[in-house]
Parts: structure tokens; C-alpha cells; sequence
């Protein structure tokens, strides 16, 4: 019976009638390891049945049966084994058991980076590399959209691929995601405006991407005419102190100095000349840089 069920399933394959990434899913079921929960259920004897932890052997002891080892077999091929267990031990006749994995200690996908919510996710049927970022809480507002998965029997060819946002575009999805595998979301880099500008706020870039001090004003909408355009400062970091670097708007649109490259973290203030005191302190920038809105660059 098994052997005309996978003659049928490969004419169903080979005729397009079954996709590709069903077969894929097929491909990948889930192997019982050590420090898995299971829920063994044998039909009518509730006394035989229960929820069991493989030990880190590979193996579970049966009520009434003993041991057995289930390490490295699915969940149907473990409740197989199980009933062949339970003949030749003389407990039942004919034996109907299933097994439902409950826990997954090694079966999983992790998922790090620039995620909601980091961690270890089951690979549950087809699920494809966006369903299990959608898993982890969806990228954070500093995700970059280069993804990395790297295979756990073949770390050294770690796939590299993109996620856009915008519509239509569907990259990575029929990426072969299996179990024990590693997602690592890239952290995209945040360029901050803040001061007398029309849309103060952080913008993201891609980490191979360039901004300049002319394209980051313009990203926020340009400076408003109370802008004191020759006190610009940029905010930087250098080792584990923070240095101050003084920026002439004024020069620069004029093309009289050179439009300063800016990077990952840099903080762009434009100074109001209106103001009292054009030039404010680190420690007032600061607070303003970490609770900035977040916008991505198209």
C-alpha cells in the first residue's frame, strides 16, 4: 500500500500536480531528537498513553513496554515502532498509536538579528523564509533587508538573500528552510537629522549604502530658514568616546567645501539661529537621537 502511495505521489510530482514546495516541506519532516516532548496516544488504553521527554539518549520509556528509541524518526514512524513494541511484548494485539511532538529541542529554526523577537521557532509544514520572520515579530525598524540562512550540516555556504518591502516583490520565499537551520536579519545603518530641519528623525540605509551630509538634509526635508547653517555639527562616535565635528551648511551649498560622507550612527544637528543659544550640549542631542522617528530610505 505504502509503495503504490509513493509511485502516485511522484506521478503527481512529476505531472505539476503537486508543488514543488510541498515536496520540499515532505523533504524535511521533523526528527525526533533528545529533549523532545511527545504526546503518545494509544487508541482505548489511556493507561499506555501520555506525554513523554526523550532522554538524551534518543530514548522514551513506555508505560508497561519498556524502552524504546525513537531518536532521528518522524512522529509517524515513531508511533510505528511503538506498536511493533507493544506486540512483542505481548500488551496488546493490535495496537493504534500516535505521536504528536510537542517541544522541539534541536528541530527548530533560530531566528536572530534584527527581530522582534529573537529565538527558536518549529519548522511546522511549509513555511517559507517570510512566514517564519512574521514568527519572530517581523524585522525591527533598524533591519537592513539582506537575510543570511545558513544551513546547520553545511555551515560554510550560508545563503545570502534580500527582502523588500515593496509591493509584489517576493524574494526568498522558495528558499529551502530546514530544520535546525540559522535566519539572521541584518542591521541596516541609521543616519539621525535633528535641529531646525522640516522632518527631523533617523533614516535607514542599507550598511553598502552612502549618504552625505546634502543627501541626509534632504532625506529631512531640507533646513527651515531659521537655520543657522554654518554651526551644523556632526555627532560621532570614535572608539568609545564621541567627537564633534563642526559642518558648514553655508560652505557647502555654496560649493566651497567638500559634502562630508556620514555612517552607521552618525547624528547630523542643525542649530536654530533664533534660538537663544545656537549650539546645544551632547547630553540634550542625545535623548532627542533616541526617540527620533524612524523612516527607511526608499
Amino acid at each position: 500500500m505504502r509503495t503504490r502511495f509513493a509511485l502516485l505521489f511522484l506521478l503527481m510530482l512529476s505531472t505539476g500536480r503537486i508543488s514543488p514546495l510541498l515536496a520540499q516541506s515532505t523533504a524535511h519532516a521533523l526528527q525526533i531528537s533528545g529533549g523532545d516532548l511527545i504526546d503518545l496516544n494509544v487508541f482505548d488504553t489511556p493507561e499506555l498513553s501520555g506525554k513523554l521527554r526523550v532522554d538524551e539518549r534518543g530514548e522514551i520509556s513506555l508505560p508497561l513496554g519498556g524502552v524504546v528509541s525513537v531518536a532521528g524518526l518522524t512522529a509517524e514512524q515513531a508511533a510505528r515502532v511503538i506498536e511493533e513494541q507493544l506486540q512483542e511484548k505481548d500488551i496488546l494485539k493490535e495496537p493504534h498509536v500516535s505521536v504528536v511532538l510537542l517541544e522541539y529541542a534541536t528541530q527548530g529554526v533560530t531566528i536572530i538579528g534584527e527581530v522582534r523577537n529573537p529565538g527558536v521557532y518549529p519548522l511546522l509544514g511549509s513555511r517559507d523564509l517570510l512566514d517564519l520572520i512574521s514568527a519572530a515579530g517581523g524585522m525591527t525598524a533598524e533591519a537592513g533587508r539582506t537575510v543570511t540562512i545558513t544551513h546547520r550540516a553545511d555551515r560554510e555556504h550560508p545563503i545570502i538573500t534580500t527582502v523588500s518591502n515593496k509591493p509584489g516583490a517576493t524574494p526568498g520565499i522558495n528558499i529551502d528552510i530546514q530544520p535546525g537551520d540559522t535566519i539572521s536579519v541584518s542591521h541596516a545603518g541609521i543616519i539621525y537629522v535633528l535641529g531646525d530641519v522640516g522632518k527631523p528623525g533617523g533614516f535607514v540605509i542599507e550598511n553598502d549604502d552612502r549618504l552625505t551630509v546634502l543627501q541626509a538634509i534632504a532625506l529631512a526635508q531640507g533646513t527651515n530658514r531659521t537655520a543657522a547653517l554654518d554651526k551644523a555639527k556632526v555627532i560621532r562616535k570614535n572608539g568609545g568616546a564621541r567627537e564633534e565635528v563642526t559642518v558648514s551648511l553655508k560652505k557647502i551649498l555654496a560649493n566651497n567645501a567638500a559634502d562630508e560622507a556620514l555612517s552607521d550612527g552618525d547624528i547630523l544637528f542643525v542649530p536654530s539661529s533664533a534660538a537663544k543659544n545656537a549650539w546645544h550640549s551632547v547630553e540634550e542631542i542625545l535623548p532627542a537621537a533616541a526617540g527620533a522617528s524612524i523612516y527607511r530610505v526608499p
